[in-house]
């Protein structure tokens, strides 16, 4: 055969397994971490090994058939490896590449680390203005040195209802130092007991210092010597005839003493655990949760669940068991994929309560990771054991969740591709992009892009379309412009094999609208058959919507009781919803003014309310000469220029 001639399919796969083979050959019996990639340079699987050499080999020495595992190994073309000094150093990086690469065999958790916090803002030391007075606050984001920060906790009610109970109990501010700064006369949480009154000075800086103090003490789980710290202080204020003084810190007493109800994880000596993770994993139908309970300065916070992604496929490829050991079941590989993604960056409290053993070269790559020491606890005893109990039971009636609300979406999804007769080879990623049109009165026109791919609305993929340049109300327009805007690009990246168009294009209304989109699809070169109008029925009744069709097809009832209806009515509905919230804003932001003014460098709040104020409206402003704008406090002559500018 000319080796210009290219090689079969068989023989082009049986080269490549034994390239493949021969690279595996030459690696090290090492620890390390190992890659696979396909042709299109996309990773397929990550893992580690204590033998290199051992453990990539077993996927190329005999015929995975037709399993997952052969579905992978039928898809690699070239693999890497990196050689590390230990194992805890290869889950490390294995982890890392997980999160960072995404590969589609390995078992994958969303990177959720935005945990709410509680705040307490303030600098230490100070003794006037705003920062003497420190303030509970929410807070959701990156935390740093200027500020003290508790939790995370799982949810923002929990963060919610701690600021509560210590408004209740210290009496903290929680209102913004520009407020605070302004304030004349006490608020309303004053008259309910719920601050004490700093920013008119109602309570002096070494006393509120002292309630920051007692805060703090309580949430680190000091709740006892919050306690007696406070008796001590109503005594001796009792024995100086500060008889006013001592009342409030005995009702200070009194209302921490109705919250210290709160159960707290206790060991078996006793000592209460202040800060503990309870883990509990459910894997059932090819799909997983993972129940995460936190327990923070002793008080459980609630619990949270994760649903991972590639549960099947990857639990089935790990299944290859490891150099000398049993493959591990789906429960226990689940769990320590969350454990080593979840906890990689740190954060990580000193006792995870599990509801199975995981390795312990994990904890100890975590210990090495976090710098504490990190214990890991499988079969506990009371009480612990009754918490893990509870986040058993959280994982499987969550997990029961899913599975059903899947379960009826499959049957949805189902029933729609059946009653269009569509030719779908995979319904799960069948996707649906629909299209709504929203304005009132013709003002702040915009269109909205909603997509339901496997099974569910995607929602980081939504998106908004302000439609200029047509006559107001013209709704035919407004679509033609967002289909031609959405699908112009699409349709040439869908010829060069770069883009994938949707299996089905909906559009909220009735044959003008389908015409419309016919017109745009077909000076697209695209297919008419992905267009259905979703047509409301006699007296705009939900349920008895008809499917009209571009191609021509007569229109189509469903059934008021069809799945596929429901679904066609969600997926309208959600479009609709979202383009009404995007004009709404847009509308308010118009008519306000406050975005055109809020894009003007050097234009703060108060410039910003000054400048309304003074013209009566952004009209207003808009109608001022730079000599008007000028007059305003604040607004120098090349800020006015700046404005006027910027406003015509």
């Amino acid at each position: 055969m000319d080796s210009s001639t290219p090689l079969p399919t068989d023989a082009r796969d049986v080269a490549r397994l034994q390239r493949l083979r021969e690279e595996v050959a030459a690696l090290p019996s090492l620890p390390g971490v190992y890659r696979y990639f396909d042709a299109q340079g996309s990773v397929l699987y990550v893992g580690k090994a204590r033998d290199l050499k051992k453990r990539v080999s077993s996927y190329f020495q005999k015929d995975h058939g037709g399993t997952r595992i052969g579905h992978m190994v039928g898809k690699i073309e070239r693999l890497e490896t990196t050689v590390v000094r230990s194992e805890a150093e290869a889950l490390l990086l294995e982890n890392n590449l997980i999160k960072t690469l995404v590969p589609r065999y390995n078992i994958l958790f969303r990177d959720d680390k935005s945990y709410p916090y509680l705040k307490i803002t303030g600098t230490r030391g100070a003794t006037s203005g705003a920062a003497a007075f420190p303030r509970l606050a929410y807070y959701r984001g990156a935390v740093d040195q200027r500020h003290r920060y508790f939790g995370p906790y799982p949810s923002a009610w929990a963060v919610k209802e701690s600021i509560q109970l210590l408004q209740k109990v210290f009496r903290l501010r929680t209102c913004e130092d520009t407020v605070f700064a302004n304030r004349t006369r006490p608020c309303l949480l004053y008259q309910i007991k719920r601050c004490s009154g700093p920013c008119v000075r109602l309570i002096d800086a070494a006393d509120y210092a002292r309630d920051v103090a007692n805060a703090e003490q309580f949430l680190l789980g000091g709740e006892q010597e919050v306690m007696d710290a406070l008796q001590v202080q109503m005594m001796a204020h009792a024995d100086a005839l500060q008889f006013e003084k001592a009342a409030e810190i005995r009702d200070q007493i009194g209302a921490l003493s109705r919250v210290l109800h709160r159960q707290a994880v206790e060991d078996n000596t006793g000592v209460t655990t202040k800060d503990a993770d309870i883990l509990a994993v459910r894997v059932e139908g090819g799909r997983a949760c993972v129940n995460l309970a936190m327990v923070r300065g002793g008080r459980h916070l609630g619990d949270r669940p994760y649903f991972p992604a590639h549960v099947e496929d990857a639990t089935v490829l790990a299944d290859e068991p490891d150099e000398g050991g049993q493959p591990a079941s789906p429960e226990l590989q689940v769990l320590e994929a969350f454990i080593a993604q979840h906890y990689l960056d740190g954060g990580v409290p000193p006792l995870l309560v599990l509801s199975h053993a995981v390795d312990k070269s994990l904890i100890e790559a975590l210990s090495l990771q976090s710098g504490i020491k990190v214990t890991a606890q499988h079969q506990p005893r009371e009480p612990r054991r009754a918490w893990l109990d509870m986040c058993i039971q959280g994982a499987r009636i969550k997990l029961a969740q899913l599975l059903a609300e899947e379960g009826s979406q499959q049957a949805r999804t189902r029933a729609l591709v059946d009653a269009l007769d569509l030719a779908v080879e995979d319904l799960d990623t069948f996707r649906i992009e629909c299209f709504d049109i929203s304005h009132t009165a013709g003002e702040s026109t915009q269109a909205s892009c909603v997509v339901f791919e496997a099974h569910r609305m995607q929602n980081a993929q939504y998106r908004r379309y302000n439609i200029e340049g047509i006559t107001g109300g013209d709704d035919y327009a407004a679509m033609r412009q967002v289909l031609t805007r959405r699908y112009a690009k699409l349709a040439e990246a869908a010829s060069a094999g770069t883009a994938r168009l949707p299996d089905l294009v909906l559009v909220d209304g009735g044959r003008g609208q389908v015409s419309m989109a016919r017109e745009v699809f077909e000076e697209l070169g695209l297919d008419l058959g992905l267009i259905v109008g979703v047509e409301k029925g006699e007296g705009r009744k939900v349920g008895l919507e008809e499917l009209v069709f571009a191609d021509g097809r007569p229109k189509v009832y469903l059934g008021r009781d069809s799945a596929a209806l429901m679904l066609v009515a969600q997926i309208r509905d959600e479009a609709h919803r979202f383009a009404i919230t995007g004009m709404r804003a847009r509308r308010a932001s118009v008519r306000t003014g406050g975005s055109r003014l809020e894009e003007i460098a050097g234009v703060g709040p108060r410039k910003r309310a000054r400048l309304l104020q003074r013209f009566g409206g952004v009209r207003g402003v808009g109608q001022a000469s730079v000599e008007d704008l000028a007059s305003v406090d604040g607004i120098s002559r090349e800020l006015a220029e700046e404005i006027y500018r910027a406003l015509h």
